[in-house]
């Protein structure tokens, strides 16, 4: 039997004297603090042990290394019947970590034909940015769930199109930002709407700062790549190495840069903290401009939202430790959050929990606190909502909103403009909204376009 993937606080069955004693370990190789962990282990877990005919077929597509990951915590839920990438090598490969008892996977380069496998209810989509979409819309269209890696689309008008296909096709689908699963962070968020730290003024996020490298020599095509597929919906262009495989989110062409990568994992939390939809001002100042010939998404750079209630939601890179002074990276954090309010500051990332006043943390919310959606593992939730029918903790809607903070980030730093935007309509209204508007979607390159899923 597979041992479920890692997670800080599980559930278990032991005496009042082990379960404190028990809470008391975990606290304090956790940094949370002692009420929220003995609140969080005496909660009933609604996962349990499934039976062994209760597995989905389960099927990757995208072979990278974030898919496997993503694959591998699938696999204590579900069967791994079938892998997909236009890449062989990737591929087989995957195939071959996946065979369990002489059952390898099915191998497949074109994920349409992986979408008419029946034995397939659900799919991890692992592809490089731009063919996030196409293949989600594919996949519930033919009626199997998604658990979508991270940001949920390339441009804003994509989630317009994805959030109607998954309401029409009453699919689950699930966006990869499992920060969302991690206790401290939706403690941080809990925290911050309850007041714990007065009024939130303002949300700062540290992100690792780009590649700025070039330029790139053109190369042979790999044997074992299909780069025409691969490209998709993108301008055609040469092979070039650093274009391919791990390295293409610093390209605009099939992502957006860290503000589209770390940054939809910590936007997403600064978003559901300030618990609006969308902020309405966005600007941005270039700290460096990329190589020409090289990765063209922007690496070092700041942009700063502010929403209609006044909070501001400041985003930094962290190359340049001197230009953000004495308040870049709180105790050294890589990269992080930090929320400022009237009566102190909470500071959050993967590695742990501080507060500018211990008491922040220690003292237990009360029992009529508002209290956020709580997931104890992402993939877990995921195959819990397949069953039950219910909105996943990151569902296509979260996943949208989440991605579009990014996108907008992305836009002011492409245009260089301050912009003023409008959460009903999704779209920028006010000086510089003919030009910002060209970029809410981006010309699909035949037969890579929706029709291609249709």
């Amino acid at each position: 039997m597979k041992q479920p993937p890692k997670y800080p606080i599980n559930r278990f069955h032991v005496s009042r004297r082990s379960f404190l004693k028990r809470c008391a370990t975990v606290a304090a190789a956790t940094g949370l603090p002692l009420w929220f962990v003995q609140r969080e282990l005496g909660a009933a877990d609604p996962k349990g042990n499934k039976s062994p005919n209760d597995r989905p077929g389960v099927a990757l597509i995208g072979c990278g290394g974030m898919g496997g990951a993503d694959t591998e915590a699938a696999s204590y839920w579900g069967d791994i019947v079938a892998v997909c990438d236009v890449d062989k090598n990737h591929a087989e490969g995957t195939a071959k970590r996946f065979t369990d008892k002489g059952r390898a996977p099915k191998i497949y380069s074109d994920f349409r034909q992986l979408l008419e496998n029946k034995d397939v209810h659900c799919i991890v989509n692992a592809t490089p940015d731009h063919w996030h979409t196409l293949v989600n819309l594919g996949a519930v269209q033919a009626g199997k769930d998604v658990y979508s890696e991270k940001p949920l689309t390339l441009t804003i008008d994509e989630g317009r199109h994805l959030i109607k296909a998954v309401r029409e096709n009453n699919a689950v689908l699930q966006t990869g930002t499992q920060q969302r699963s991690n206790a401290r962070f939706r403690l941080a968020c809990e925290l911050v709407r309850n007041k714990r730290i007065g009024d939130l003024k303002e949300a700062n996020v540290w992100l690792p700062a780009g590649l700025v490298e070039g330029p790139f020599s053109v190369a042979p095509v790999p044997a074992e790549l299909d780069w025409d597929f691969w490209q998709g919906q993108a301008p055609a262009a040469d092979y070039v190495p650093q274009r391919c495989h791990a390295t293409f989110r610093f390209w605009y062409e099939y992502s957006g840069g860290t503000m589209t990568d770390w940054g939809a994992h910590h936007n997403d939390i600064a978003y559901w903290a300030i618990g609006l939809v969308a902020p309405n001002k966005v600007s941005s100042k270039r700290l460096s401009e990329p190589v020409p010939g090289g990765y063209n998404a922007y690496g070092d750079y700041v942009v700063n939202y502010t929403y209609a209630n006044g909070i501001a939601l400041n985003i930094r890179t962290t190359r340049d430790d001197s230009i953000y002074g004495e308040h870049l990276n709180p105790d050294g954090q890589p990269n992080g959050i930090q929320f400022v309010g009237t009566e102190g500051t909470i500071w959050v990332n993967r590695d742990g929990i501080e507060a500018s006043d211990p008491e922040i943390l220690k003292a237990e919310l009360s029992d009529d606190a508002v209290r956020l959606y709580k997931s104890k593992h992402h993939m877990g939730n995921f195959f819990d909502c397949m069953r039950s029918r219910e909105i996943p903790i990151c569902d296509v809607e979260t996943g949208h909103l989440s991605a579009n903070m990014c996108h907008l980030g992305a836009i002011s730093l492409r245009t260089g403009k301050s912009l003023t935007w409008d959460e009903h309509t999704e779209r920028f209204i006010g000086e510089h909204a003919a030009e910002a508007n060209t970029y809410l979607a981006r010309e699909m390159r035949a037969p890579y376009d929706y029709s291609f899923v249709s």
